[in-house]
């Protein structure tokens, strides 16, 4: 039932964009290009410094493209979450709580951001291409630990992206450090962990747990002596638990919502 409703809400949404379609093809565009420039950005880099130690442009690009292709997926079904600061703002919670449905439910469902396939483009072929250029010999541990890793990787962005929106329960203003979570753990995980200071591995290994959907699900793909085979199930296992701390979290700042006139 609720599993229908979620879907029905989606449909209506990309319908309605779908009525605007060059619209939809700018904003598409505008993803893709976006993440393009910050590749060529990237390319400049190693072009002038060279490789980092240990990681080629090719390993990175596939870095890159596994956490650009988790965002997009994140950005595109979590766009209501990350709009809800604007609805509770303008009085329209409210009419969430009457309807007889969860309110995380409503609010998946209420926008999903279709034009978000131009980051995921952009980031599938920047992975195709650093997968070639590194010499990854795929067999079926490695496809299944980048799909799940991408999958996972999803969920621990929509995981704070629901996250954002539950201090919104509280102030909906200052919500920059919540920014530094999202926007900074896409940048932090673009490149491998092991170039930052410990104190950014271990945020971004037991708190926002991108490491999880990034650099240690890399080292089964890239082949790595040390890599366990139980890597490849760490980005689902880890994005479901994560996602489902985010809703519980949700739950009880909810229970605090006292509405927009009170």
């Amino acid at each position: 039932m609720r599993l229908r409703v979620l879907l029905s809400l989606m449909r209506a949404s990309i319908h309605s964009q779908m009525q605007y379609r060059a619209s939809f093809v700018l904003y598409s565009l505008g993803n893709f290009s976006a993440v393009a420039v910050e590749v060529l950005g990237l390319w400049g880099l190693f072009a002038r410094f060279g490789n980092l130690p240990g990681w080629s442009l090719a390993q990175v690009a596939v870095l890159y493209g596994m956490v650009h292709m988790a965002f997009a997926l994140a950005e595109a079904a979590g766009r209501g979450f990350d709009q809800f600061a604007s609805v509770v703002r303008a009085g329209d919670f409210d009419r969430f709580l009457l309807r007889p449905h969860p309110t995380a439910l409503l609010l998946a469902g209420q926008t999903f951001e279709l034009s978000r396939i131009g980051r995921l483009v952009a980031g599938l072929i920047g992975l195709l291409w650093g997968a070639s250029h590194a010499g990854v010999h795929w067999d079926a541990l490695k496809v299944t630990t980048l799909i799940g890793a991408i999958l996972g990787g999803a969920l621990i962005f929509y995981g704070v992206l629901v996250m954002q929106a539950t201090l919104c329960f509280f102030t909906v203003e200052s919500l920059e450090i919540v920014n530094a979570l999202t926007y900074g753990g896409i940048m932090a995980a673009e490149l491998p962990l092991t170039i930052y200071p410990k104190w950014i591995r271990l945020l971004f290994t037991f708190v926002v747990p991108i490491a999880c959907m990034n650099y240690l699900p890399a080292s089964v793909i890239f082949g790595h002596p040390s890599a366990s085979p139980w890597l490849a199930l760490l980005g689902p296992v880890v994005g479901v638990g994560f996602l489902t701390v985010a809703l519980q979290l949700w739950k009880r700042g909810e229970r605090q919502y006292r509405s927009t006139g009170s």
